[in-house]
This record gives C-alpha cells, sequence and structure tokens, in this order.
C-alpha cells in the first residue's frame, strides 16, 4: 500500500487526499437525505449538488496547490536556463506562498547582478589579455592548447584559431610546463626570439584545471638596461681616464716647451724630475683604477662550502689594527658560503666603520650577529658621521674618501648577493651608521 500510494504523482495525491477529506461529509449527507422521509425528487437533487460541490471543492483545492508549484518550477527552470525576465506577482507577502514568490524573486535579481559582473569581468580580462605585452597560453590535462591571447599569437605567428588544440610539444612549451618557475628562458619562437621570464599557475575553467604560462620578453628591458650600463661605465671610464691624461697632457706640453728653448735653464733636471714624476704618478693611478674594474668585473662563482659564523668575524676582526673591534658573540651559526669572498666582504665593511669612526674621533666599532626569518645576520657598527648620500652607496667608482676607489660596497654587495644575500646600509639612531649583511640560512644543512 505504501509503495502504491508513492508511485502516485503529487498531484494524484492532492487528488485523493481531497476525495478522503469530504468522503465522510458527503456520505453522512447522503445517508440523511436516502435514508430520511423526503421525496425522490429532494433526495436526487440534494445528492447531485452534494457530489457537484465535492467536486467543484476537489478540483478548486488542487489547482490552489499544484499551480503555485507549476508557477515556481517555471520560474526557476528560467533561473537554470540563464532567462531572468519571469518575475512572480508578489501580493502582500504574509502568507507562505507569498513569501516562496519574493524569496525566488530576489533569487533572480542576485543570479542576475552575479551573471552580470561575470560577463563584465569575463569581458575585462579577455581585454586585458588581449591588450597585454605578455604572451598568454593556457593547456588543459592533455597539454592541448585551450586558451591563447594575441601576443602569444603574434608570437607564435599564428592565428588562434590554428593554435587552439595543439599540443605543448608541438607548439615547443613542453619544456614551460615543467621545472621551476618563475624562471628565464632563452629560445626562439617563429614570432620572436631572446630571453623571456617564465611564469606558470594553475586556473580552473568549468571546473577542470588548466596550466597557464605567461611568457613575457626579456630582450628589450634588457638591452635598454645593458645600455644604461654601459652609459655608466663609460661615463666613469672617461671622468677617471680624463683625471690622469689631462695633467699628463698638462706636463707633458711643458717639458716640450722647456726642452724646446735654445737655452735650457740650469734646473731643467729637477723639472723634468717632478714632472716625470707626475706623470708616473697619474699613471700608476690609472693602473690601480683598472685593475680595481677588472677585480670587479672578474669576480668568481662562489665556492660553497661550511662556514662558522663566529670564527670567520672573529677572524675579520682581528685583521684590524687601527682600532679594536668588538664583537658581540651571537648563536652558533654555520652557512654554506665561499669562505673567503665572504671574508673580503666583511674586511671591507669593516674597514669603512673604522674610516668612518676614525674620522669622527670615535673609538668604537662592533660586530656582532643573530639568526633572524632563516636568515643570519651580521651587523657592523660604528660611531662614524653616518651615511650622507645613501643614493650612491653603491654607484661603482663613487668614493668620498681621499685615495678611495669605490668598489670596496660594490663589490661586497655582489659577493652577498651571489650567495643569494642582501647587503643593507642605514644610519643609527644613536649616531654612526650600520651595515647589514643577510645570508640564507638552512638548519638543515
Amino acid at each position: 500500500m505504501i509503495n502504491w500510494w508513492k508511485r502516485r504523482t503529487h498531484e494524484q495525491r492532492v487528488v485523493m487526499l481531497t476525495i478522503m477529506a469530504g468522503l465522510p461529509g458527503v456520505a453522512a449527507s447522503l445517508a440523511f437525505v436516502w435514508l430520511g422521509a423526503f421525496p425522490p425528487g429532494v433526495q436526487w437533487t440534494v445528492s447531485i449538488v452534494l457530489v457537484a460541490l465535492w467536486s467543484g471543492v476537489t478540483v478548486a483545492l488542487r489547482e490552489q496547490i499544484v499551480r503555485p508549484l507549476g508557477t515556481l518550477a517555471n520560474m526557476l527552470a528560467a533561473l537554470r536556463e540563464g532567462d531572468f525576465s519571469i518575475r512572480a506577482r508578489v501580493t502582500d507577502g504574509s502568507d507562505a506562498l507569498s513569501l516562496a514568490y519574493l524569496e525566488v524573486n530576489q533569487l533572480e535579481e542576485v543570479l542576475r547582478n552575479q551573471r552580470l559582473g561575470a560577463v563584465e569581468a569575463t569581458e575585462t580580462l579577455r581585454k586585458v589579455l588581449e591588450e597585454i605585452d605578455v604572451a598568454v597560453f593556457a593547456f588543459g590535462p592533455n597539454e592541448t592548447l585551450r586558451i591563447v591571447n594575441r601576443a602569444a599569437e603574434k608570437l607564435m605567428g599564428q592565428p588562434g584559431e590554428r593554435l587552439i588544440g595543439k599540443t605543448a610539444t608541438e607548439l615547443r612549451l613542453d619544456d614551460a610546463l615543467e621545472g621551476l618557475a618563475p624562471r628565464t628562458l632563452e629560445v626562439s619562437f617563429p614570432g620572436g626570439s631572446g630571453r623571456w621570464e617564465l611564469r606558470r599557475s594553475v586556473v580552473r575553467q568549468k571546473g577542470y584545471p588548466l596550466q597557464l604560462i605567461a611568457l613575457s620578453d626579456l630582450s628589450r628591458a634588457l638591452r635598454e638596461e645593458e645600455r644604461q650600463a654601459w652609459k655608466r661605465i663609460i661615463r666613469v671610464l672617461s671622468h677617471e681616464i680624463n683625471n690622469s691624461l689631462a695633467p699628463i697632457k698638462s706636463i707633458s706640453g711643458s717639458l716640450e716647451s722647456l726642452l724646446g728653448r735654445s737655452q735650457l735653464p740650469d734646473d731643467i733636471g729637477e723639472d723634468v724630475e717632478r714632472g716625470l714624476a707626475v706623470i708616473s704618478s697619474r699613471a700608476e693611478a690609472l693602473g690601480r683604477f683598472m685593475a680595481s674594474y677588472a677585480k670587479l668585473a672578474r669576480l668568481p662563482q662562489p665556492d660553497l662550502g661550511p662556514v662558522v659564523v663566529s670564527t670567520l668575524v672573529h677572524r675579520v676582526a682581528d685583521l684590524e689594527t687601527r682600532l679594536p673591534i668588538t664583537v658581540i658573540d651571537g648563536d652558533p651559526v654555520t652557512v654554506q658560503a665561499d669562505a673567503d669572498q665572504l671574508e673580503q666582504a666583511l674586511i671591507n665593511l669593516v674597514r669603512n666603520a673604522v674610516d668612518a669612526t676614525l674620522e669622527a674621533g670615535g673609538e668604537e666599532v662592533s660586530l656582532r650577529w643573530t639568526r633572524k626569518d632563516g636568515s643570519v645576520h651580521v651587523f657592523v657598527e660604528d660611531r662614524g658621521p653616518g651615511l650622507s648620500d645613501t643614493g650612491n652607496l653603491f654607484v661603482p667608482f663613487y668614493t668620498t674618501k681621499r685615495g678611495g676607489s669605490g668598489i670596496g660596497l660594490v663589490l661586497s654587495r655582489q659577493i652577498v648577493e651571489g650567495h643569494g644575500g642582501s647587503l643593507e646600509l642605514e644610519n643609527r639612531e644613536a649616531g654612526g651608521a650600520r651595515a647589514r649583511m643577510i645570508l640564507p640560512f638552512d638548519p638543515v644543512a
């Protein structure tokens, strides 16, 4: 019986329940009419009226229950199909049906706004992808191309219609789907060749993951940086060479005019000796300058090995004899580094700190280190006049010290960055300056 009832449709169950609800009253009324002392005409008339009313109530009740459900079903179907034009008429909202209609109307408004926002966002994203100067490729799970932008079409030398569906191997992008990212690639494509920055991430389209690849052409930026670097090098070289050649040219001209006289002065030997000494001094200075530049340009890759920071710091402190260096010991730390290069960088920082301290008449230079956020921080602190021109601290050959080469800080930073770290200089609140050498630290190693 229960299974039979469950197999009935909702409309059938409503009709049967309505019939069963009215059946006792109708049966009692008919029994009263037919068992009473009423004429046959009255009995038939009353019976027909009762049955008609019973049937009418059943049909009306069915319509009151089934029709609103059909309306709600139609509205939900329209929403599922993306049609947001259908809305239910709501009266005062005080009954359950009106509340249901009201909620569906509000759902329609929310979905319409979300659809509008999604369409606008998709269109904005499409415009951005088309206009940016970055080649974007999106590959599906089987490494077939699903999405490509205008820059990628230009890079591949083909329209998007011919690219969609090709595999990463056919596009010579299979290496881009593997390995580290971001990284730099040097490859050649039909639409361009050179060095490219690769970035990779995962996005989803209709629930499926896509490998998103972005290739940025670094050639133009590198050429501009190279041009700027050459301009800086030429400017520095011109300045230093002119500083040496100008006095050499002047003294050479003076000696030439002196020797061209018909009557040589008695002290010509002293003049020639002084002139040649100046020429020799400037030639040696120019030679030292070029040697310093060669040293900066030929810095080799670090030969990594275990370096005990405490031993390194104490050894560098013992090398400085002009002022006592105060070493504040930190936690025992061993880093993977090139001991010789790291020592040279620290020597340059300590030498600069001592020079600044002596210039200000101070007597204190300190060395300390600490571990922080997976790195080792080595500090060199002085009591000098502080840093006045921080913009030129790491400009090659720029120096404010008499007889300075201007490569100490540049070489130190190059060494530290070669180890994957960084070098920072800042003024101390208590006076003086602080150099901070930050080196990566792997406790497992």
